[in-house]
């Protein structure tokens, strides 16, 4: 499977480790390394997420870290798009219509 990420989603990525690369640098570190794994596990088992109100739409909440991350699946194209990352505090995301 191929990932690939919206503008959004990459905006979202650099937001967060900036964010923790002034606060935590440590932190920035492991949470780096945490959405690595993750994406790669997501590479491997593609529904491993369950589905979202969204159509089409999955989230992969990530472990020790509160956040969530949004994605569509393409298996014939097999291919994975990150759409966005979002706090788990935060309410639900929505897409825009």
């Amino acid at each position: 499977m191929k990932i690939r990420y919206t503008l959004r989603a990459l905006a979202d990525l650099e937001a967060i480790f900036a964010y923790y690369d002034v606060r935590a640098p440590m932190t920035a570190k492991a949470l780096r390394s945490a959405v690595e794994r993750a994406l790669g596990r997501l590479k491997e088992f593609p529904h491993i997420a369950p589905v979202t109100d969204e159509q089409g739409a999955r989230v992969l909440t990530l472990t020790r870290y509160p956040y969530r991350i949004y994605y569509e699946l393409d298996a014939e194209a097999e291919e994975i798009t990150i759409l966005h990352v979002r706090h788990a505090r935060r309410r639900p995301w929505q897409r825009t219509k």
